[in-house]
């Protein structure tokens, strides 16, 4: 527990030193914007839409951006030869990604009651956020393993939003309505997260529900013992050791 909280504070630091932090802030400010600039006084339907994009696309981008700055420092080869823990040092990075969105869906619901109309949980909201941004934190390492640079985690991270973001984006607006496209949207992993969050607003039935939680539930434990498993590698590999 020590060495975790150790790794947890240094995480905070980077996050300002490599100005991470204010990159969230001016994304939170983004969305801000966003809900000013929507003219509907009631934004229960689009609220869970931009914490969707907020938790699944930021918490892919903070975990890599984390990853290659470390790996341009060295701080890669390091980890090896430490007694640091490879479950806390991953850990501290999740923890940081999630709190991330965390204090970013509590800035926008914080705006959207004084400014606003919006009717949903703010516990369950809050649920969906740390589940859905702890699963695609996972996605953040696994692109990362597979990336040779950030340019090219860029373009992965555009074709994982392209195959599975899109789809679901369309599905939830409404703008393809087919009964095939409906369920085959269903084996993506952006659904499950997109019904979750949407559940804190009362309209997603039992069945959808207990679907969403079971395959962000235990996919993040797979993906988290992938990401363990592979993270040896990785880390000799572009430490060069």
């Amino acid at each position: 527990m020590p060495n975790f909280l150790v790794l947890l504070v240094g995480e905070l630091k980077r996050m300002v030193e490599y100005k991470i932090a204010a990159a969230s802030v001016v994304v939170a400010l983004i969305w801000i914007g966003i809900l000013y600039l929507t003219e509907i006084p009631d934004i229960t339907f689009i609220f869970p839409l931009l914490i969707f994009v907020d938790a699944t696309s930021m918490a892919i981008l903070m975990v890599g951006v984390t990853i290659f700055f470390e790996k341009q420092e060295g701080s890669l080869r390091a980890i090896l030869v430490s007694p640091i823990s490879k479950t806390d040092y991953l850990l501290s990075k999740v923890v940081v990604t999630v709190t991330s969105s965390v204090l970013t869906l509590i800035v926008l619901y914080i705006y959207a009651l004084l400014f606003k109309d919006i009717n949903l949980s703010l516990i369950g909201l809050l649920s969906a956020v740390i589940l859905v941004a702890f699963f695609h934190a996972q996605i953040g390492f696994i692109l990362s393993y597979y990336s040779r640079d950030f340019t090219s985690l860029l373009v992965n991270m555009m074709k994982y939003l392209f195959i599975f973001f899109m789809p679901t984006l369309l599905v939830y607006t409404g703008i393809i309505n087919h009964e095939l496209f409906d369920k085959a949207v269903y084996l993506a992993p952006t659904t499950a997260a997109m019904t979750l969050l949407n559940a804190s607003t009362g309209n997603v039935e039992s069945g959808d529900l207990i679907y969403a939680l079971a395959y962000l539930g235990i996919g993040s434990v797979i993906l988290f013992v992938f990401v363990l498993r592979l993270f040896d590698s990785f880390a000799a590999r572009e430490g060069g050791v």
